[in-house]
């Protein structure tokens, strides 16, 4: 008899979802500052105005400061073409209203003193600020540098996201972003930004979003802020936080110098009374004297000094006379300024943490033209050329984003750098090569003298130069053979006594000579 197994009945059901699943389409990272019980409004690590106050009394901050300033920024501001195409009209259009944009971003000064200013203040405090002025069709219009930058305040990135649109080549591309609101107090007022992006309205006068149907004055709508701040903290890091000990110990080095050559050593002189002192007569002289020595007037001057019995006594014995004694103390003064070691380190550290050699802050006159090339070239290609680039992405990708510009951008203008011996021998083994055209070489020729030049019409202006000799000497007819027929038409001439014959070989003779002549 077979018995039936017990088995489990198991039952499945299948869930569909009603929509397909989604990754998270905006950033997930946690930062210190977005904790729930955090501030909305940040505060910067450390004092702003005492960064300035070190900048002040630096003697090697200003100069490293100067020289980012006036390379990154200094040499202007230029437009150029993304792609090495030939131009068209809408590429022609679109330059001359970028360059338009520009060169009125700020009237009240150049648009490239603007970022020399703001680079100033960036690499002075870690951060710095642009205030940008939109038009009524949305686009930047103007900008403006916030001078007073230890006065800005900023919130963390506040809730929720903002869809916010982005025009890549030409096609608008959506993203999810958290935005911070800024503001500026001054002398007891108060006014807020919102930050540069974000699409909707804020009153200036309290820092609220206008909601739904709810509308604001154009004249209290809050303006935009664009920061630059340099690494990734909120209120960013100056270049030489590390060096801070480095200045301010430099700084009290150079007040201790200073204080000696105004005042000079305390004793610089000892005087010793033996048997005896002075008397109050004498030390009310001696105390003017050591008063008022400061200056030219102390200069040849002479003191006299009386002295007395220590005991009150009127009298004085052979082996009880006073004797005074002044003691020089020159020899343990101050020759030189001091810690001149510990200052020079000092401003080599400095200097290092903004990677400048010292060809770039006057500090040296030990170098030659070689030298001098490559440091320059070290510090181009290492310091300067990255920042511009960084700084000339954010013009182009955030602040002029909104013109949708496809065939122009704006770049910061760089110097010429390039050693002539050395372009000599490149040119020189290109046409060796048979590589370099004629209109490459009055190029080139032209930007050594400051010149611009227009390529020859031409079709032969393209051609390499080492090519068209070859062409030349492969149509050049053969003169030897040539010149061996007519000495044989001569010969012949000769024996037959011809001279109508040898008129005509002379003739024919005359006329290769003048097409030698010209080149034919």
């Amino acid at each position: 008899m077979s018995k039936k197994k017990n088995r489990r009945k198991i039952d499945t059901t299948i869930i569909k979802a009603s929509e397909p699943i989604k990754k998270a389409d905006t950033s997930v990272q946690l930062n210190k500052h977005d904790q729930k019980n955090s501030a909305d409004w940040l505060e910067p690590p450390v004092d702003l105005n005492g960064l300035k106050v070190l900048v002040n009394n630096s003697t090697i901050l200003p100069q490293c400061i100067r020289s980012y300033k006036n390379n990154i920024a200094g040499f202007g501001i230029g437009i150029k073409y993304r792609d090495d195409a030939e131009e068209n009209t809408e590429m022609s259009t679109e330059f001359t209203q970028a360059a338009e944009i520009v060169d009125l971003l700020n009237i009240e000064q150049d648009t490239k003193k603007v970022f020399e200013d703001l680079i100033e203040a960036r690499e002075t405090y870690g951060i710095a600020y642009l205030e940008v002025i939109r038009s009524m069709d949305g686009n930047v219009q103007e900008v403006c540098f916030i001078r007073d930058t230890p006065s800005m305040r900023k919130t963390r990135p506040l809730e929720p996201y903002i869809d916010t649109s982005y025009f890549y080549k030409g096609r608008e591309v959506k993203r999810k972003k958290k935005f911070c609101k800024y503001r500026q107090q001054v002398g007891g007022n108060t006014v807020y930004f919102k930050e540069f992006g974000d699409p909707r309205i804020m009153d200036l006068r309290d820092g609220k979003y206008a909601k739904d149907g709810e509308s604001i004055d154009l004249q209290y709508q809050a303006n935009e802020i664009l920061e630059f701040a340099i690494g990734t903290e909120p209120y960013g890091e100056v270049r030489w936080i590390g060096q801070v000990l480095s200045a301010d110990g430099s700084r009290r080095a150079e007040e201790l110098n200073n204080n000696y050559f105004r005042n000079g050593r305390h004793t610089p002189l000892m005087i010793i009374v033996k048997g005896g002192t002075l008397t109050e007569e004498s030390f009310t002289k001696l105390q003017g004297y050591m008063d008022g020595i400061k200056g030219a007037a102390g200069q040849h001057s002479f003191i006299i000094l009386e002295t007395e019995a220590a005991d009150d006594r009127t009298d004085f014995t052979d082996a009880e006379q006073p004797e005074v004694e002044v003691k020089d103390l020159a020899s343990i003064l101050q020759k030189d300024e001091l810690f001149q070691d510990y200052l020079d380190n000092n401003r080599r550290k400095i200097q290092s943490s903004f990677q400048l050699p010292d060809l770039y802050t006057g500090y040296t006159t030990d170098f030659n033209r070689a030298t001098a090339m490559v440091a320059m070239e070290v510090t181009e290609e290492q310091v300067f050329q990255p920042e511009r680039q960084s700084i000339a992405w954010i013009i182009n990708n955030r602040l002029l984003n909104a013109y949708r510009f496809k065939h122009v951008e704006v770049f910061f203008k760089s110097p010429d750098i390039s050693n002539p011996d050395d372009l000599f021998k490149i040119l020189t083994v290109c046409n060796n090569a048979g590589g370099l055209t004629p209109n490459k070489a009055k190029d080139i020729a032209y930007k050594a003298i400051g010149e611009t030049a227009e390529d020859f019409p031409a079709e032969w202006g393209d051609v390499p130069i080492a090519v068209q000799k070859s062409q030349s000497m492969s149509m050049a007819p053969d003169y030897g053979a040539l010149t061996a027929g007519i000495e044989k038409q001569i010969a012949k001439a000769t024996a037959a006594h011809d001279d109508a014959a040898i008129v005509a070989v002379m003739k024919e003779v005359k006329s290769l000579l003048v097409k030698m002549s010209k080149g034919g």
